[in-house]
């Protein structure tokens, strides 16, 4: 799995959102992004995920373009925005319904992804009555439960206790280690540090540093 962004820019009205981003990540590593709000990075993932079309420039995929041959990566698990899930489902009943979709996950699979984010005390409890950090779980959940080739995860602290924040650190470790491509943004640089094998820091759009741990 090779991923390839090359010259990505991204113009809205008269802003330039991004600016000529160029980057080379691969399989079975962790690349780290950090910025302060709004310095492009949660845009960046957007269009790494076909999300959004940039005004300039590609993404490849293992030589496939985005936009051309694939309209979105053939495998990928995200979580970019804010999780969506029905309110009156429990969330294990949002994971089954997601399941249904998109694959063929046993319910036991499916638990066994809720425990794993720390979820399964509550995976029987209504969606709506959820604290912002079960629901922020939930989301990490449903991005990493098809085990994907590319794992997208844009601000996945938000919201989380230490120990909750400790048990995802050890989960994009894992997910490494199985051999996935895991994209994850965060402002904490020395979070990134201590999980990234490569970090980016973006300022208005723009790659400002690039380092190899």
């Amino acid at each position: 799995m090779f991923l390839e962004v090359k010259h990505i820019s991204k113009q809205i009205g008269m802003d330039e959102v991004l600016k000529d981003i160029t980057i080379s990540m691969e399989k079975g590593k962790v690349y780290g992004f950090q910025g302060k709000n709004g310095c492009g990075k949660s845009m960046l993932m957007r269009v790494i995920c076909g999300l959004v079309i940039p005004t300039h420039g590609s993404v490849t995929i293992d030589g496939e373009q985005l936009g051309k041959e694939l309209s979105f990566p053939r495998s990928l698990g995200m979580m970019i925005e804010k999780p969506g899930f029905l309110g009156t489902y429990t969330g294990l009943q949002n994971l089954e319904m997601l399941a249904a979709i998109r694959s063929k996950m046993k319910k036991k699979e499916i638990e066994d992804v809720l425990a794993r984010v720390g979820l399964e005390d509550v995976m029987h409890k209504k969606y709506r009555k959820y604290s912002l950090g079960m629901k922020q779980k939930l989301g990490i959940a449903a991005a990493i439960m098809e085990k994907p080739d590319i794992l997208i995860l844009d601000e996945p602290v938000n919201a989380l206790d230490e120990k909750s924040e400790e048990q995802l650190w050890n989960i994009v470790r894992e997910e490494k280690e199985r051999g996935a491509l895991v994209i994850v943004s965060c402002h904490a640089a020395e979070v990134l540090e201590s999980v990234a094998d490569e970090i980016y820091r973006m300022d208005c759009g723009q790659m400002k540093e690039h380092i190899v741990c």
